[in-house]
């Protein structure tokens, strides 16, 4: 008989096998069952911990999320504009390393209220500079939002790195398209180059907060 001990079923470790199996399967493929079958437990047990799939993704973004704040404190010296590149970058980084990660993360829920020490940090720095608490909450959800749906769209085209999704072929594109030169052009610019695009649309982002409020 093995003497082997298993560590004790708790919403961490179920959230960890989760996020292993998400890579494989995907966000379609992840069912309770087969997050089960990964942890050698019957299927009941998860319902013990998570009422549904969405409280297990709940739970999935809300370690997503502890992974990437983990080791990386907030530097006080940033102006809001630094800031709002260092956490929009961390948090595309963050969600790229995860299939159908910036799905997942997408209108979940917090389980817990870490993510509270560094929202009030954040509205901290965008009030002494001049912004409204209103305006900073704009300012920084727009980013957030920009970065969510950029990503959304990219792990659409690129679902892990290195991986492509039959059907974005960009010259395939351009040859079905070309009576319409324009938008035959145009695919280089939408389903390719990713980190270059979306470093210079965050940049733009920026740029229209600073021009809406008035705050350099």
């Amino acid at each position: 008989m093995s003497t082997e001990r298993r560590a004790p079923l708790d919403r961490t470790r179920v959230a960890d096998a989760a996020l292993k199996l998400l890579n494989e399967v995907g966000l379609d493929g992840l069912t309770l069952r087969a997050i089960a079958k990964e942890l050698d437990v019957k299927a009941p047990a998860l319902y013990w911990h998570f009422k549904d799939k969405q409280a297990l993704l709940d739970e999935m973004a809300t370690e997503m999320y502890r992974r990437m704040i983990a080791g990386t404190p907030l530097d006080p010296a940033d102006t809001w504009q630094e800031r709002l590149l260092k956490a929009n970058r961390g948090l595309r980084t963050a969600l790229l390393g995860y299939r159908d990660g910036a799905k997942v993360f997408s209108g979940s829920r917090f389980t817990g209220i870490e993510h509270a020490e560094q929202m009030e940090d954040n509205l901290r720095l965008f009030v002494t500079t001049g912004f409204t608490l209103a305006d900073a909450v704009r300012a920084t959800s727009t980013t957030y939002f920009y970065t969510l749906g950029f990503v959304t769209e990219e792990q659409g085209v690129e679902p892990m790195a290195g991986e492509r999704r039959e059907g974005y072929d960009v010259d395939e594109r351009a040859r079905l398209m070309a009576d319409y030169p324009l938008s035959a052009q145009v695919g280089a610019e939408i389903f390719a180059d990713y980190d270059r695009h979306f470093e210079e649309g965050l940049v733009l982002v920026i740029a229209g907060i600073e021009a809406r409020y008035g705050v350099r």
